[in-house]
């Protein structure tokens, strides 16, 4: 390093160095001495780029210190840096040549205390609560007694143990244990992993589906709790379609799952006191509704019974009810054979007046009356059919004269005469017409020629050309390649090299040149 610090007086001989050599000096000397630190300061800008990599920055009141945490190191870290959070970070200092400034990188974070924990605590608690996940209509109803249970916790600890126990005692349920870590970086995503598993049972499958979860661990430290503030835990539980119970820690620890859970219990073993409810007090209730069953139908039939005494003494005796009936058939069949032979007579005497009818004399004279009328109309058709035929034949005679020849003759003589007529009058039109229109166009012929430039070139006047475009002013014409200059009679071709006024340099300009 001496070699790169310049003395006092004149060098007019001081060796030179490249950029990179002075940024690897830097480097050497810095990552030398600041091989390992611990920093304690606040989490500003938090940058993660798709990289993986998490770039921060570390403040206090008068610097800021940039730093990176690189993707394997980010990914294992138990706690993530947040915006707003003091923290002590442990690294090393490097330094970065290509924008010449230097940086940590952390290869552990932690929380700079209680007080850090409960700040960032709260602040994700309030942004979960922003967005609903605490809403008490997102609650879901605990089943009254489900038939599977859920437990995700420690396998080897006390409060499984405890669970089941107090299970058994009240009434015993089918437990499904799904074994996690309850503290430390793995706690986290094992215990949402869990929750989401449990979801993703198919019902009646080969595994059942629990109908309840309980999400169990004993008492600890706010840092040993941790895991289940964790963002990723609160929103599996909250995304649950099974109802969910929290029951971490004791009664006076409180983190982010109970809040999004469907039910919170102080214990654990108040957790298996909400599963299920104790069986033999649901024996005795039932019992007891089993009594109060059997002395309700038991008054009810005697109430009923006493009812129906009462109605019957107040009911007429059933040969009362059926006397006057039987009175009544009586009589009628008294009237009964009288009534058939009266309808049995009446019925005859329309038989007889109806036969009379049908006699042989009666239908002859019918038959002549109907054989009357029959040649009395037939005597009426054949004159009416002898007018219908002369009427017919003089309709036909008279069609028949308009189609001789000498008729058809006579018509078409008369169309020949009207389409010559009609031929002369187009003839005429068309004459006239023709007129018109040649009229008119000598008319634009004439406009046409007076507004030509070529009129303009008889009276004195010339065009300039430079190829097919027209020359206006000077300045064109100056540069243009090769000039034309169209009169009367023709166009004339200039050659010849030309000067800055416009003229050839081998003759004099003419008389009456444009040039």
């Amino acid at each position: 390093m001496s070699d790169l610090i310049a003395d006092d007086g004149p060098t007019p001989n001081a060796p030179e160095f490249t950029v990179s050599e002075i940024s690897g000096a830097v480097k050497r000397t810095v990552e030398g001495a600041f091989s390992h630190v611990r920093v304690r300061g606040e989490v500003g800008r938090v940058s993660r780029p798709r990289s993986g990599h998490v770039y921060l920055d570390l403040k206090d009141e008068r610097n800021v210190l940039a730093a990176i945490i690189w993707k394997g190191v980010a990914s294992r870290l138990a706690t993530q840096p947040e915006e707003g959070m003091e923290v002590i970070a442990t690294g090393r200092l490097t330094t970065y040549g290509g924008q010449s400034r230097y940086q940590m990188v952390i290869e552990d974070i932690a929380p700079a205390g209680v007080g850090a924990l409960m700040a960032m605590l709260e602040k994700r608690k309030a942004q979960l609560a922003a967005e609903g996940l605490f809403a008490p209509e997102r609650k879901q109803t605990l089943p009254y007694l489900p038939q599977v249970i859920g437990v995700v916790t420690s396998p080897s600890g006390a409060v499984i143990r405890d669970i089941l126990h107090r299970l058994r005692d009240r009434f015993p349920r089918k437990v499904l244990i799904w074994p996690v870590a309850v503290q430390g970086a793995n706690c986290a995503p094992e215990v949402a992993r869990a929750i989401r598993g449990f979801n993703a049972l198919t019902p009646g499958g080969a595994l059942p589906r629990p109908d309840l979860l309980i999400v169990a661990r004993g008492g600890g430290s706010l840092e040993d709790l941790w895991g289940f503030n964790e963002e990723i835990v609160v929103r599996a539980a909250a995304e649950s379609a099974i109802p969910l119970i929290s029951a971490v820690g004791h009664e006076t620890d409180t983190t982010l799952i109970d809040f999004a859970a469907d039910r919170r219990a102080p214990t654990p073993t108040a957790a298996a006191e909400m599963a299920v409810p104790v069986r033999m007090e649901l024996l005795a209730t039932l019992d007891a509704l089993e009594a109060r069953r059997s002395g309700a139908l038991s008054r009810l039939l005697q109430h009923r019974r006493q009812r129906l005494a009462d109605l019957s003494r107040a009911l007429s005796r059933p040969e009362t009810l059926v006397e006057s009936a039987a009175q009544r058939l009586d009589r009628a069949a008294d009237r009964l054979p009288a009534a058939l032979r009266a309808r049995i007579a009446q019925e005859k005497l329309r038989l007889s007046e109806a036969s009379a009818a049908l006699r042989p004399a009666t239908l002859r004279r019918r038959i002549a009356e109907e054989q009357r009328r029959l040649d009395d109309r037939a005597g009426r058709i054949a004159p009416a059919l002898n007018r219908l035929l002369r009427q017919r034949r003089a309709d036909l005679d008279t069609r028949t004269a308009r189609l001789r020849p000498e008729v058809i003759a006579r018509r078409i003589e008369e169309q020949r005469t009207r389409l010559a007529e009609l031929d002369r009058r187009a003839q005429t039109a068309l004459a006239a017409g023709m007129d018109r229109r040649r009229t008119r166009l000598d008319a634009l012929e004439r406009m046409r020629a007076g507004l030509s430039y070529e009129e303009t070139l008889r009276r004195g006047f010339a065009v300039v050309w430079s190829g097919d475009k027209v020359m206006t002013t000077r300045t064109a014409a100056e540069t243009a390649t090769g000039l034309e200059i169209q009169f009367q009679d023709g166009r004339l071709a200039l050659g010849g090299q030309r000067t800055k006024a416009g003229r050839k340099t081998d003759e004099p300009p003419e008389q009456g040149s444009l040039f």
